[in-house]
C-alpha cells in the first residue's frame, strides 16, 4: 500500500522504514527541511543497530521516500501515519498541540478515502479528539476514519521488535478499518489483537506503567538486600522461575530513563487525575525511581566524602545500551552533582557524547575510551551497561589513583573483582574489597 508517515523521530522513523522493508511504498514526513536532505541520503538521524542500512536499501529499491512538504506526502497516501512527539508538560500531562497539527494538514491535504493511524502515544479519549478536529476541519468530500495503534518498539533494539513484537494491537470503531491495518501488518508475522479504540490506548499506558513499577519493585527489594547482605539477583532469579511473575525486568540498577517510561508513568497519574482516581501506586513507582538515580552518588559520598579536585570516571551517558538517547537518563543527575560537589569529571559513552554535549554541564570533560576514562581517576561510576564496559579487561580499573568502582548497572562477577583486589560497589549485592588500604588520596 502507499502509506504516509509523519513524524521521524525514534517511533516515527522506525515504522516507517519498517513498513518499507515489507514491500509498502512509504513516503516520511517531517518539517525539520535539513533532517530531510540527510534522510534521504539514507544517514538516521538516530542512533539504532540495523536501522541505516535499512533506509538505505529500501532508499535504493524505491520503497522509502522523504519530505517536507505535507501535500507532496499525502497526494498518493492510502493510509497515514501520525508518529509525532507528545513532550510532557509540566504537570506531567502530554503535550497535543504536534498531534492536533497533523490531524488539520491531513484535513486540510486529504483528497481520498484514507485511513489515519495514531502511532504518537496519547491519553485516553485522543484518538476522538483527532477525528473530530479532521472532521471539522476537512476541505474535500472524503472519508478519513482515526485508528490507534500504539507502538511497543525498545530503543536499541527497535528493528528486531518490528519483526519480532509479541503483538500489534489495533484500536478501531470499524472492522473495515481494522482488516486495512492487520493487512498492512500480516508481512511482519506479529500476533494481531483488536479491540476498541479507548482500551488500545489504554494499553499503551497500562503496559509501560507495569514495566516501570517491576523496575522500581526490584529497585526497592534491592535496596532491602544491601541492608540485610543478600543478593538482588539470586532473589530476582529466583522469582523469575514463577512463571506469573517472569524473569524480565527484573535487574536492578539505578532506574529507568528514556521517552518512554518517565513520560508514560507520569501522563497516566494525571489521567487517572482527570477522571478524580489517585493512582497511589503509580505515584511511588515514580517516587522510587527518582530516589534510585542519586544512589550511586550516595554511596561515593560514603566512600569519599570531600570530591573537592577528585578526577571521577563516568562510563556511560545515555539513558541505556544501544541508543544515543539522552532524555531521563541519570548522567544528567549523577554528572551534574559530580560538578556541583567540585569534582572533575572525565565522561566516556560509545554513540551518545554528541548529543551529552549539547545538555550536560559543560564542565564535564569527554574520553575517547574506556581507558582514558578510568586512567588516574580516584573513582568510576558506571552508569549504562554497554557490552564495551562490561567486556573491558578489569586491569583497566588498576590504572586508577585507587580501585574504586561503582557500578550501577551490575555488569561484573563479584567474584572476579574480589579476585581482581577491585573495591566494587554494585546495586542489591553484597560490596568487594571494601575499604581496603589505599593511598592517602583517598
Amino acid at each position: 500500500m502507499n502509506i504516509a508517515v509523519v513524524g521521524t523521530g525514534y517511533v516515527g522513523l522506525v515504522t516507517g522504514v519498517s513498513l518499507s522493508d515489507v514491500g509498502h511504498t512509504v513516503t516520511c514526513i517531517d518539517i525539520d527541511n535539513e533532517k530531510i536532505l540527510k534522510m534521504k541520503q539514507g544517514i538516521s538521524p538516530i542512533y539504532e543497530p540495523g536501522l541505516s542500512d535499512m533506509m538505505t536499501r529500501n532508499i535504493h529499491e524505491g520503497r522509502l521516500h522523504f519530505t517536507s512538504d505535507h501535500q507532496e506526502g499525502f497526494e498518493s497516501a492510502e493510509v497515514i501515519y501520525i508518529a509525532v512527539g507528545t513532550p510532557e508538560r509540566e504537570d506531567g500531562s502530554a503535550d497535543l498541540s504536534f498531534v492536533e497539527q497533523v490531524a488539520k494538514d491531513i484535513a486540510f491535504h486529504a483528497i481520498r478515502n484514507t485511513v489515519v493511524v495514531t502511532k504518537s502515544t496519547v491519553p485516553v479519549g485522543t484518538n476522538d479528539k483527532i477525528q473530530s478536529i479532521i472532521d471539522e476541519s476537512l476541505v474535500q468530500q472524503v472519508n478519513l476514519e482515526v485508528v490507534s495503534n500504539p507502538e511497543f518498539l525498545k530503543e536499541g533494539s527497535a528493528i528486531y521488535d518490528s519483526f519480532n513484537g509479541d503483538r500489534i494491537v489495533i484500536g478501531a470503531n470499524s472492522k473495515e478499518a481494522a482488516n486495512i491495518l492487520e493487512e498492512i501488518n500480516k508481512p511482519f508475522g506479529v500476533p494481531v489483537f483488536k479491540t476498541d479504540i479507548k482500551s488500545a490506548e489504554m494499553i499503551k499506558y497500562a503496559s509501560n506503567a507495569f514495566l516501570a513499577t517491576k523496575i522500581s519493585f526490584i529497585n526497592e527489594i534491592s535496596n532491602i538486600c544491601e541492608r540485610l547482605g543478600a543478593n538482588v539477583e539470586d532473589v530476582a532469579n529466583g522469582m523469575g522461575m514463577d512463571k506469573r511473575i517472569g524473569d524480565k525486568f527484573l535487574n536492578a540498577g539505578i532506574g529507568y530513563g528514556g521517552s518512554c517510561f518517565p513520560k508514560d508513568t507520569k501522563a497516566l497519574i494525571q489521567i487517572a487525575g482527570n477522571v478524580e482516581y489517585e493512582f497511589e501506586l503509580l505515584k511511588g513507582v515514580v517516587k522510587v525511581n527518582q530516589k534510585q538515580q542519586g544512589l550511586l552518588l550516595a554511596k561515593l559520598n560514603e566512600r569519599i566524602p570531600d570530591l573537592t579536585g577528585k578526577r571521577i570516571a563516568v562510563l556511560g551517558l545515555a539513558f541505556k545500551p544501544n541508543t544515543d538517547d539522552m532524555r531521563e537518563a541519570a548522567s544528567l543527575v549523577v554528572t551534574e552533582n559530580l560538578i556541583y560537589s567540585g569534582a572533575e569529571v572525565m565522561a566516556y559513552d560509545p554513540v551518545a557524547i554528541d548529543n551529552a554535549k549539547k545538555i550536560l554541564n559543560d564542565d564535564v570533560r569527554y574520553a575517547s575510551c574506556v581507558e582514558d576514562a578510568v586512567k588516574n581517576s580516584d573513582a568510576t561510576l558506571i552508569l549504562t551497561e554497554w557490552d564495551e564496559v562490561r567486556n573491558v579487561d578489569l586491569d583497566v580499573f588498576k590504572s586508577m589513583n585507587y580501585p574504586l568502582v561503582i557500578d550501577g548497572r551490575n555488569c561484573f562477577e563479584l567474584e572476579e573483582m574480589k579476585d581482581n583486589n577491585i573495591e566494587y560497589h554494585s546495586v542489591g549485592r553484597p560490596v568487594q574489597n571494601h575499604k581496603v588500604k589505599h593511598r592517602q588520596s583517598i
